[in-house]
C-alpha cells in the first residue's frame, strides 16, 4: 500500500472515531444506542462484510495462504495463552483477569477488518475473517474462563457455532470453494450493508473511548499492558512470518491484526461479572489510542521486510 493510502485511511479512521466520541459526549448515542450499535454490528454488518469477502475468484494461492493465516492464527492464540499465564502475577485479583482477556481477546473482531481490507482490499478482509475463526474460539472457551469458571464443553461449542461471524464465514467458504454466484438482488443487498460496517465500527469504537477518564488513563499496569498487546504480540507474530517465508499479503494481514488493542467486549465483561470495569475501559481506550500509531507503523514495517 501507498503511504499516502495509508494516510487517508489512518485519518478517515480518526475521524470516524471522533465523530463517535463526540456523539456520546452529546449523548447522541445513548448507552442504550452504544448497546444496540454493537448487536448491529456483530450481528448484521460484520457477517455481510465476512460473505462479501469470500465473493472472489478462487485460486489455489487463495487456498494456500488462507491456510498460512489459520496457522498462524492458532499458534498466535497458543502464544497469547502462554503470555496471560506469566505477564500479569504481580497484578491485583479484579485487573489480572482484565489483562488476561484482553490479551488473549483483541478489537481485531471490530478495528481489524475495516484496516485490513483498507490495506490490502477484498483479499485482506478475506484472510482477516480466516484470522478470526481461533480468536472467536477462544474468545467463547478460554476468554470467558478468566472471569469465571471455565464454560462447558456443550456450552463453547453452542456459541461457537452459533456466532454469525462463524456462521458467515462457513457460508463464504462454500460460496468460496464452490463459487456459486448469488443472486443479483442478495448480492447487492449484502454488499450494502458490508459496506456500512466501517463507518458504523468507527463511530462505536469512539462511543466506547468517551467513557473513559482520560486523565487517569495511563498507570504502570495499563502501559506495561499497552506494550505486550501492541509491540510484543505482533513483533512475535512478525518474526514467525519472516522465518518462515509467509507470503507478504498474509503476513501483513497477520502482523496488523494481532497488532489490535484491546477487545471492546473487555470492558463489558469486566462489568458483568464485577471486576474492575473502569481499569478495563482504561486498557481499551489507551490501547486504542496508541493503535492509530503503532498500526501504520506496523504496515510500513512489513511492507519494508517483504519488499
Amino acid at each position: 500500500m501507498e503511504l499516502q493510502g495509508l494516510i487517508n485511511l489512518q485519518i478517515m479512521m480518526f475521524i470516524g472515531i471522533g465523530l463517535g466520541w463526540y456523539l456520546r459526549k452529546r449523548n447522541l448515542i445513548t448507552a442504550e444506542g452504544k448497546k444496540c450499535m454493537t448487536d448491529l454490528v456483530i450481528d448484521l454488518l460484520l457477517p455481510c462484510n465476512i460473505i462479501h469477502s469470500f465473493c472472489i475468484e478462487f485460486d489455489a494461492g487463495i487456498l494456500y495462504r488462507g491456510l498460512q493465516v489459520l496457522v498462524i492464527s492458532i499458534v498466535l492464540q497458543m502464544f497469547c495463552t502462554l503470555v496471560s499465564a506469566t505477564c500479569y502475577n504481580r497484578v491485583g485479583k479484579d485487573e489480572k483477569p482484565v489483562l488476561q482477556y484482553a490479551t488473549v481477546c483483541s478489537n481485531a473482531g471490530f478495528l481489524g477488518n475495516p484496516v485490513a481490507e483498507g490495506v490490502y482490499g477484498s483479499i485482506g478482509l478475506l484472510y482477516g475473517a480466516i484470522y478470526l475463526i481461533p480468536q472467536r474460539i477462544v474468545m467463547w472457551s478460554a476468554g470467558v474462563s478468566y472471569f469465571t469458571e471455565c464454560p462447558s464443553k456443550r456450552e463453547v461449542l453452542k456459541k461457537v457455532l452459533t456466532h454469525p461471524c462463524i456462521i458467515a464465514a462457513e457460508i463464504g467458504l462454500v460460496l468460496l470453494v464452490t463459487q456459486i454466484q448469488l443472486p443479483a438482488f442478495l448480492d447487492r443487498t449484502i454488499t450494502s450493508f458490508s459496506n456500512g460496517s466501517t463507518p458504523l465500527t468507527l463511530l462505536l469504537i469512539g462511543a466506547i473511548m468517551a467513557g473513559a477518564d482520560m486523565k487517569t488513563m495511563v498507570t504502570r499496569e495499563t502501559a506495561w499492558f499497552s506494550v505486550v498487546r501492541l509491540f510484543l504480540i505482533p513483533m512475535a507474530v512478525c518474526i514467525g512470518c519472516y522465518i518462515f517465508r509467509v507470503d507478504a499479503v498474509a503476513s501483513g494481514v497477520s502482523v496488523i491484526l494481532a497488532s489490535m488493542p484491546a477487545g471492546s467486549t473487555t470492558a463489558i465483561l469486566a462489568s458483568k461479572y464485577e471486576r474492575n470495569e473502569k481499569f478495563a475501559s482504561k486498557c481499551v481506550v489507551l490501547t486504542t489510542v496508541l493503535s492509530m500509531v503503532m498500526i501504520p507503523a506496523w504496515c510500513l514495517f512489513v511492507a519494508y521486510l517483504w519488499t
